[in-house]
């Protein structure tokens, strides 16, 4: 097997760990992931929050909890990553 062959179909997948802001579509789970970054000019440190659409089959996700999300193929017009595992559960209100 040559190297491209092998690197081809079994590539490694970025991942996120994220908490779940909100899940209000079907099978989706809109996940805040939280950077720290550092001004160029200043040296200042600074958080940074992306949200991201995540694909969740079960619907297992609620607000709160603390997931990694795995990317993947478009699965919507928004939608490009999947909740692999629910790391924390958030508490019952």
């Amino acid at each position: 097997m040559t190297q491209i062959e092998s690197s081809h179909g079994g590539g490694s997948r970025h991942t996120k760990i994220g908490v779940v802001v909100e899940s209000p579509m079907d099978k989706t789970a809109i996940v805040a992931v939280e950077n720290t970054i550092t001004h160029r000019l200043y040296r200042r440190r600074f958080k940074r929050t992306s949200k991201f659409y995540a694909h969740d089959p079960n619907n297992e996700t609620r607000a709160g909890d603390r997931v990694v999300i795995v990317e993947s193929r478009p699965l919507s017009k928004n939608n490009r990553w999947r909740v692999s595992e629910i790391l924390h559960r958030a508490e019952e209100v």
